[in-house]
């Protein structure tokens, strides 16, 4: 319990403490107009409480990407609980702290734009494909997993689910912001965060009790736990598995989208960087149950490989064993339409980016209809296909993304002669864990599956070479 309680509040601090910091160094301005008014369009650009810009934030970087994703990577052991904390710390959260404050000083744009501007107009294409495809992923991902979801519940054909998710998603990307999403949005938050509380408080309880042990983080559990280590090796796969909780680049796609609707920037800080600490708890409880629920990480393991347990099951178990009926209930919301919070704002997000790409103004709705419609075209065919080849790339992708966002960010700080440390350190860890899992993963999670030593040689080489790039600049830059 010591450990789970200590992390929680660590992340807590780390949002009052280093939130404030990074804050105040990035130079938040409370008098700037932000685009909300300044390019107030009614459709996108549109002013929002920040309470409901929170709830917003914190359901499209979230989803289920902070509970099945901790869950696996709850597998590794204990471990975990460590790179949830510093990674959300100091790198996630700092991650979407810079991508929503880079669109709101840039008139709301998106990434491939930013990046243009502070790494070059070369980057622009890079980032347009890795966004891209990362949007379109994630979206028909979180079509077909919840349209399969469904069929089992309700018996009713997957092929009629499909129409109906993608019926709502068209909606969701073509409609004024504030009018689908958010509407629905608090609600669908209510439930995600009641299930986190929920558990948490079940998971504290039931050690007390006795009715379950939570697993300390000491050095004897500091060790790779998972069933298949040999091609699942802790660093770098942990840090590729849990994403969401920790630092994703999906987020920085998510950030811009509220960066047109924020009213003032001095709530940037409690909605960047507080809906990714809200995230990394929610990451924290989750993969603390997962590990305490099956009688530690050998049951787990146990669980997942001789069981057939997915992320989904173990949600379904855990909450209608703690919570009851209730339970029943939330997680059925939560595993079926909390993928679909993150699956509409995916394929707004992609409308938005082709947008920029093709300078379409997307006030009047033929002109939304005439970049959607094809995206929509294209993502229901995605469906039809097996998709688990191109998905075993989206882990990698998102994490490469995660790593461009935070190199642009550096290379913003020093076109502000400021230190580009809060930046550029955790952009040359992502680094490393890129070129390493790249390098070292099985063909099957789509690496090249080189010995480890090679592939740590040269993780390191890029990661240092980027960091020294990035020192000589700054030095050039204050001269």
């Amino acid at each position: 319990m010591i450990t789970f309680i200590v992390s929680v509040l660590l992340l807590v601090a780390g949002y009052f403490l280093y939130g404030k910091f990074v804050d105040r160094f990035f130079g938040s301005d409370p008098s700037r107009k932000t685009p909300a008014y300044e390019l107030q369009d009614g459709v996108d650009y549109q002013p929002m409480s920040t309470w409901r810009v929170f709830v917003i934030q914190f359901l499209n970087i979230a989803g289920l990407g902070p509970i099945f994703g901790a869950i696996m990577g709850a597998a590794y052991g204990p471990a975990a609980y460590i790179w949830i904390v510093v990674g959300c710390i100091f790198a996630g959260a700092v991650h979407d702290f810079f991508a929503g404050m880079m669109s709101l000083r840039n008139s709301g744009a998106n990434m491939p734009d930013i990046t243009a501007r502070y790494l070059g107009k070369g980057m622009k294409t890079v980032m347009n494909v890795v966004v891209g495809f990362l949007l379109l992923a994630v979206g028909v991902s979180f079509v077909t997993g919840p349209a399969d979801l469904m069929q089992n519940l309700t018996g009713l054909n997957k092929e009629v689910w499909l129409y109906i998710i993608f019926a709502y998603y068209l909606l969701a990307t073509l409609l004024p912001i504030d009018k689908i999403i958010g509407t629905i949005y608090p609600f669908m938050g209510a439930a995600l965060l009641f299930m986190a509380v929920g558990v948490g408080v079940m998971l504290i309880a039931g050690d007390i009790t006795g009715a379950h042990e939570m697993i300390e983080l000491t050095p004897a559990t500091l060790k790779n736990w998972h069933f298949d280590p040999a091609d699942n090796i802790l660093v770098p796969m942990l840090f590729i598995v849990v994403s969401c909780g920790a630092i994703s680049g999906f987020h920085s796609t998510q950030s811009p989208l509220m960066a047109r609707c924020l009213k003032n920037e001095k709530h940037a800080r409690p909605v960047f960087y507080g809906a990714m600490i809200a995230e990394g708890i929610v990451a924290m409880v989750w993969a603390t149950a997962a590990i305490a629920y099956f009688g530690g990480p050998e049951g787990l393991n146990d669980a997942m490989q001789n069981h057939g347990l997915t992320p989904a099951i173990a949600v379904d178990q855990i909450c209608k064993s703690w919570l009851g009926q209730v339970g029943a209930v939330i997680a059925v919301v939560g595993v079926v339409v909390c993928p679909i919070t993150s699956g509409d704002t995916a394929f707004r997000s992609l409308r938005l980016t082709l947008a920029d790409f093709f300078k379409s103004d997307q006030k009047p709705i033929a002109k939304r209809l005439m970049i959607s419609i094809p995206i929509f075209i294209v993502a229901f065919f995605c469906c039809k296909m097996n998709f688990s080849t191109v998905w075993n790339y989206v882990g990698i992708g998102n994490q490469l993304l995660a790593t461009l966002v935070l190199w642009t960010g550096a290379a913003y700080l020093i076109t502000r002669s400021k230190p580009h440390w809060m930046c550029s350190i955790p952009a040359t860890f992502l680094t490393f864990v890129c070129v390493s899992y790249f390098l070292m993963a099985p063909f099957k999670n789509g690496g090249l599956h080189l010995e480890p030593v090679i592939a740590y040689a040269a993780g390191i080489s890029v990661a240092l070479a980027l960091l020294v790039f990035c020192i000589i600049k700054a030095g050039k830059k204050s001269l």
